[in-house]
């Protein structure tokens, strides 16, 4: 149906004695076009069509804008030609400018968010992304899935926020669902929580399943879990403490101080990845109930406090070596 169009346009033209341009004008939309070398060109929203033609042949896109409107009226596309960002590639004809417009074959960008982020940090980031647009809400603590979104120029900052407030409430229900019978989780707002925690206290993989099963066996014992992570939230919501916490700090007066209070924090402390909330859903059979860090990045797992005190000890040992 396409060409029948362009053919007849072509055949009124060569009647009206205009056999030249018609000649010019068909092959100069179906020919490689004049770039020579793939550029980038922001199609605005509301452009009309012959302020889009100007705006192409003036980034070297098109070689004629009056052929390019021509063709794309006789196609009926000029309703359909789509706002954006694209990449015209080196010698693209005005034909297939006129698909890429149509079809919105528009630049896809990515935007990696890392485990462990707080709220706020997931939102200057979203902030101080460019090609977004638009305002900025708050879903609250952890309630964004950090991983790889796509977006396109124009995408608004509140409809990425959804998607990654969306993903996550999808992944809670789908583990707190899996979790086992004897967890003593009760809401996926505690599996959230916990994730966070075991987020915040490695970053090794073969690790969270077991740190969370020490939480675990904790919360089970009604055990205090004092982690760490947790006052560091109590004392900066989050941002980095800059030193070392002190015997003051883990006497601090505060819900999410774990030293002080039995059970989880009231919320989650940051945004958990997947793989700290498999690992909280799902924790490792273990009978540990402590761990230390091991001065390599790692921990050292003990099951009673006599151990625990000796892995401590090895630690500052280590520690002291190092400075």
């Amino acid at each position: 149906m396409r060409r029948r169009r362009l053919a007849g346009v072509l055949l009124a033209l060569l009647a009206a004695g205009t056999a030249g341009f018609a000649l010019r004008a068909w092959q100069d939309f179906n020919t490689p076009g004049p770039l020579a070398e793939t550029r980038r060109v922001v199609v605005p929203k509301g452009a009309g069509l012959a302020p889009l033609a100007s705006l192409l042949t003036e980034r070297g896109v098109l070689r004629d804008a009056l052929a390019f409107r021509i063709f794309v009226i006789v196609d009926g596309a000029q309703n359909r030609l789509k706002a954006g960002e694209y990449d015209f590639p080196a010698g693209v004809s005005a034909a297939s400018v006129r698909d890429m417009l149509v079809a919105g074959r528009t630049v896809i960008h990515r935007l990696t968010v890392p485990e462990g982020l707080t709220t706020a940090a997931v939102l200057e980031l979203l902030r101080n992304t460019e090609r977004l647009v638009g305002e900025l809400p708050n879903p609250g603590e952890g309630r964004l899935l950090p991983e790889t979104y796509y977006y396109s120029y124009g995408d608004s900052r509140a409809g990425l926020v959804a998607r990654m407030q969306r993903a996550m409430d999808e992944a809670l229900a789908r583990l707190f669902r899996a979790r086992p019978p004897d967890s003593p989780l009760k809401s996926e707002t505690e599996l959230l929580t916990l994730a966070s925690i075991v987020e915040k206290e490695t970053g090794m993989s073969a690790e969270r399943a077991r740190v969370a099963g020490v939480f675990i066996n904790r919360l089970k014992r009604r055990m205090r879990l004092q982690t760490d992570p947790t006052v560091i939230y109590a004392l900066t919501g989050g941002q980095p403490l800059g030193r070392a916490l002190t015997r003051a700090d883990l006497r601090l007066d505060h819900a999410y101080n774990t030293y002080r209070n039995h059970g989880l924090p009231p919320g989650p402390i940051a945004n958990p990845g997947l793989a700290a909330l498999e690992a909280s859903a799902r924790p490792a059979d273990t009978d540990a109930l402590y761990f230390v860090a091991d001065g390599a990045g790692g921990h050292l797992f003990a099951r009673t406090l006599r151990e625990h005190n000796r892995n401590v000890a090895r630690y500052r040992k280590l520690s002291r070596r190092a400075r």
